[in-house]
């Protein structure tokens, strides 16, 4: 490894140098999953620095999940998932909520999940239709006064659909912005009457495009359900 790791030089931080090397040759499929990394005695000698600049650099390293530090073992490189790309989105969003990242959600929404309900009620399978109407059911038998309940169920009938397209890229893309869906029906539900309803109405008319994998229809629904959602923020939430 003596061409990934060698001397750093100057410019910015030691730590910050070394970071950005060992990123490199991640991003290169030089160090592939699993690689195990010199011991730090044998990083430091390469990389001419110093014990305290290379632990900064791994320490890093190992908060975004590009190395795993295995006590008594050594140093990984580590396989990311679905999941860690999506928790990186989810801490992301959460920071910046507010109403004008409502307003981005249901535009970048508005642009993409009608195509989304095209392509999963095209690839949809049986299972996927009796999960929806599991959900619808739970929705539909769920305490008015458990608000929460509501919302997450309605999260897990949009996630429901955007795994139902069999695209692991839409699943990255659209669980992050669904996560945020609980805290934006919650301000719905505080101020719509008869919300739920247009809800139940809607997931019904969806579930039967999907038995049917009639493929505009899901599209038409959810190009309505949105342009609704639209107009319930100019009206409530646009200053």
């Amino acid at each position: 490894m003596d061409d990934i790791f060698s001397k750093i030089g100057t410019g910015l931080t030691l730590s910050q140098k070394i970071e950005r090397k060992i990123e490199e040759a991640i991003r290169q499929k030089r160090l592939i999953p699993g690689t195990r990394l010199p011991s730090e005695k044998e990083l430091c000698a390469q990389f001419a620095v110093s014990r305290t600049a290379l632990r900064e650099a791994l320490r890093r390293l190992s908060a975004r999940g590009l190395i795993d530090i295995r006590k008594g073992s050594g140093i990984y490189i580590t396989e990311l998932s679905i999941e860690d790309a999506i928790n990186s989105l989810h801490l992301f969003y959460d920071l910046r909520f507010n109403s004008d990242l409502i307003l981005q959600i249901i535009e970048v929404r508005r642009l993409f999940e009608p195509e989304i309900a095209r392509l999963a009620a095209k690839n949809r399978t049986d299972e996927d239709v009796k999960r929806l109407q599991k959900i619808q059911k739970e929705l539909e038998k769920c305490n008015p006064d458990n608000t929460q309940l509501e919302v997450d169920l309605i999260n897990r009938f949009h996630m429901t659909i955007a795994k139902s397209t069999q695209n692991p890229i839409v699943i990255i893309s659209l669980e992050p912005v669904y996560s945020l869906l609980p805290r934006m029906r919650n301000l719905i539900y505080g101020n719509i009457e008869g919300e739920k309803e247009y809800t139940m109405k809607y997931q019904e008319e969806l579930i039967s495009a999907f038995r049917l994998k009639d493929s505009d229809k899901a599209y038409e629904l959810s190009v309505n359900l949105l342009e609704r959602n639209m107009e319930i923020y100019n009206k409530y939430f646009r200053k």
